[in-house]
């Protein structure tokens, strides 16, 4: 499907801007994946298998290659169906990760799954376990950062790694979901507006939809200064979870909570339902949400439903080191959290 920008002036709405710094915009340049090499991720499941059921549970390394891709690649090997492979997130491709798949054999013979070694792809590890692996079944993603040809002022850096290390950063969507120059966005609204897309496109433009939104939001809350420490009327999310309460007015206990990192505003993934907003934070959420009718009145005519993500995501276990013109960093981000979120701190 192709979209022609200037037979709809309503796409212009929909650049994808420069949002918000929470520490101040960086002064550092560099350059992120140069090679694979550079760009290296783990994951950590939530759960250890248990050894046995019908699903066989692969960690795999993979160099170069994207996420489905190798689910493409074990199913035909395998000789089972494509919905019978498991993964609980999407990988980069040009990266070295390790994830774990998971492939439906409840029973016949289990393939030698080390024949599917290659160059650019390890099996690591082969186990068992009773269900299908789901997305998002992980406790974290580990990441190694080189970022080379690195140049900038190092004591500011300093000061917003350490910034980050302490308060955390913003949980923005990474550019990664909204496609090259935001094209994701401007195809969901053609979509919205009649045009036929596949089942895996509507997924990822509906994604890409309310992500935008969801970006606006945070953006806006950082210029506000309210983005870590709430607003009366704000949902909050417990810190290593999807819980969430809604909260009229903030008090001694949810400040603290708030400063001690254990609790995070939210912000909505648009759809329909009530958004248990309030008062101040009500207020600021719907005002950005009335920018982009086209984009809401879309979301709920698809029939998603509303649902909520920290505005605040903690950066673990953070390191930096500086070598000449390479900056190296290592920190552990929860599922659904981007490295690019951490980067867009620090390098242009």
């Amino acid at each position: 499907m192709t979209v022609e920008t200037s037979e709809n002036p309503l796409t212009e709405n929909l650049a994808i801007p420069s949002w918000a710094y929470a520490y101040n915009s960086p002064t550092g340049q560099g350059e992120i994946r140069t090679l694979p090499a550079d760009f290296i991720v783990e994951e950590t499941l939530a759960f250890e298998p248990s050894g046995s059921g019908e699903h066989v549970f692969l960690q795999i390394q993979k160099t170069g290659e994207n996420t489905e891709y190798v689910a493409r690649q074990l199913a035909r090997f395998a000789n089972v169906r494509q919905r019978d492979i498991g993964f609980a997130g999407m990988k980069d491709r040009h990266a070295i990760t390790t994830q774990w798949f998971s492939v439906w054999l409840p029973k016949g013979d289990e393939p030698i799954w080390h024949d599917l070694n290659t160059e650019n792809l390890k099996i690591l590890f082969v186990t068992r376990h009773a269900r299908k692996l789901k997305r998002g079944a992980l406790a974290n993603n580990r990441f190694e950062l080189t970022i080379r040809q690195w140049q900038g002022d190092k004591a500011k850096t300093i000061d917003q790694l350490t910034a980050i290390k302490h308060h955390g950063v913003p949980n923005y969507y990474g550019s990664q979901r909204f496609g090259h120059h935001g094209q994701n966005v401007v195809k969901a609204l053609a979509m919205f507006q009649g045009a036929k897309v596949g089942r895996e496109q509507r997924g990822l433009y509906l994604s890409a939809a309310r992500s935008f939104l969801f970006n606006h939001i945070l953006s806006a809350r950082i210029d506000q200064n309210s983005w870590a420490t709430g607003l009366n009327g704000d949902v909050f999310m417990i810190d290593g979870s999807h819980s969430c309460f809604a909260c009229d007015a903030i008090d001694d206990d949810i400040r603290t909570r708030l400063s001690e990192n254990a609790l995070h505003p939210t912000g909505t993934l648009f759809g329909k339902g009530e958004s248990r907003l309030a008062g101040d934070a009500s207020i600021l959420e719907q005002y950005v949400l009335e920018l982009f009718p086209e984009l809401t009145t879309g979301l709920i005519a698809f029939g998603l439903e509303n649902d909520r993500r920290a505005l605040r995501v903690n950066v673990s276990n953070l390191t930096w080191e500086f070598e000449d013109s390479i900056l190296k960093l290592t920190f552990n981000l929860p599922a659904g959290s981007y490295a690019t979120a951490v980067l867009r701190e620090i390098i242009l």
